[in-house]
């Protein structure tokens, strides 16, 4: 098949694609040089104030722009029916691709549905986690076992996600492919600092955690952490970088701790190569994680690194390249970050095996992009 003819609906819910210049869309547009075409359907309300618009000669960005949220999955499933059929997407050499299992997978089941084109589902998640809980992600368990029914191929982030997808939704192991999120490995290395966060803040010490202010990203027992280091270390400070709903009440829970002067929360930032860079010790806390790419980022930047055992963190060694403590254990969280701020031996051989860990682990951007277009061209032979 010629793969220059190749046409891609995407449908997802990353709405800073329609950021240009932002590190996603710079990704489309990346995606945009394996394809003829690339229409991207972003799940969105109209409050989120977004427009349909050209990213590049080839990608396109259109916004549901929904009354509801709830509506979201029943608009996008609209927009892309209805740009299938003005762009002429033709099987054989047509795929729809969807960000995830739930909402945008119900989108593109319904595409599918319509004009019979091969469909593949990503999971970045492990919605497979006892604390993948609450309602709304019963709901899309739910959602994501009629979804995973339709699918001609599904792109997960790790080995331990592409066996869990084929016990629990029956999947063939065939239709499955691994295919880690792409980091530019050489882009953060050789990113030039713009700050120092040590002169940025008066702190002495300083921890560094990234993510959506969201539950399953666990900020609470940063606090905890951050709490009882302080015991020990004076001038010791947290740097949450990020937004979400959470936000309230982790400044509620900060002050009750008494470390509200010693937490920062700087919202979400594009460029973190600062704060990774001159930082002394990333932290991940999440319940859950399917891969943990602001990990790898932070571990490229030369941080030490102390996780939860989640996602991509369980694929290093422990005590040897990143170090790992449970997801309510402060204690374990506490008296390891101390060790790897009072002994330079540790914290160096850490980083330095880490560095040698993470050479085998990183494709390229050449070879990320090869995968990605060999498992476009797989899915769109899926013709029923």
């Amino acid at each position: 098949m010629n793969l220059g003819g190749l046409k891609v609906l995407m449908i997802s819910s990353d709405r800073n694609i329609a950021v240009p210049g932002s590190a996603v869309s710079e990704r489309m547009l990346s995606y945009g040089t394996l394809v003829e075409e690339l229409h991207i359907v972003l799940l969105s309300d109209m409050r989120h104030g977004l427009r349909p618009s050209q990213l590049g000669r080839n990608v396109w960005v259109y916004p549901t722009s929904s009354f509801f949220k709830f509506l979201r999955p029943y608009n996008a499933a609209k927009v892309g029916k209805k740009i299938v059929y003005e762009k002429k997407f033709v099987r054989g050499k047509s795929v729809i691709t969807t960000q995830d299992p739930f909402e945008a997978g119900l989108a593109g089941v319904r595409v599918k549905e319509k004009w019979r084109l091969p469909l593949e589902v990503q999971l970045h998640t492990d919605p497979f986690s006892p604390l993948f809980s609450g309602r709304l992600n019963q709901i899309r368990l739910k959602i994501a076992d009629r979804v995973f029914q339709h699918v001609d191929g599904v792109r997960v982030v790790n080995e331990d996600l592409k066996a869990k997808v084929v016990k629990n939704f029956g999947i063939d192991q065939s239709k499955v492919r691994v295919l880690p999120i792409f980091i530019d490995k050489e882009k953060i290395q050789k990113a030039q600092i713009k700050f120092d966060l040590h002169s940025k803040y008066s702190w002495r010490h300083i921890l560094l955690s990234v993510g959506r202010l969201a539950p399953e990203k666990n900020f609470g027992l940063a606090l905890r952490v951050l709490a009882r280091l302080k015991e020990t270390f004076e001038s010791m400070g947290l740097v949450i970088v990020g937004s979400g709903g959470e936000e309230n009440n982790l400044k509620k829970l900060a002050k009750e701790l008494g470390v509200e002067k010693n937490v920062a929360f700087v919202g979400w930032e594009d460029d973190l190569t600062s704060y990774y860079k001159t930082g002394s010790v990333f932290i991940q806390t999440s319940e859950y994680e399917g891969y943990g790419m602001a990990l790898i980022e932070a571990a490229l930047s030369g941080m030490p690194v102390v996780s939860t055992p989640v996602g991509v963190a369980n694929e290093f060694q422990n005590g040897v390249e990143i170090c790992i403590c449970s997801p309510d254990d402060v204690e374990c969280f506490a008296s390891t970050i101390a060790s790897i701020l009072e002994n330079n031996f540790k914290r160096e051989n850490l980083k330095t095996h880490m560095s040698e860990a993470l050479k085998g682990k990183i494709m390229s951007r050449e070879e990320y992009l090869n995968k990605l277009k060999s498992t476009w061209e797989n899915v769109a032979t899926k013709i029923l």
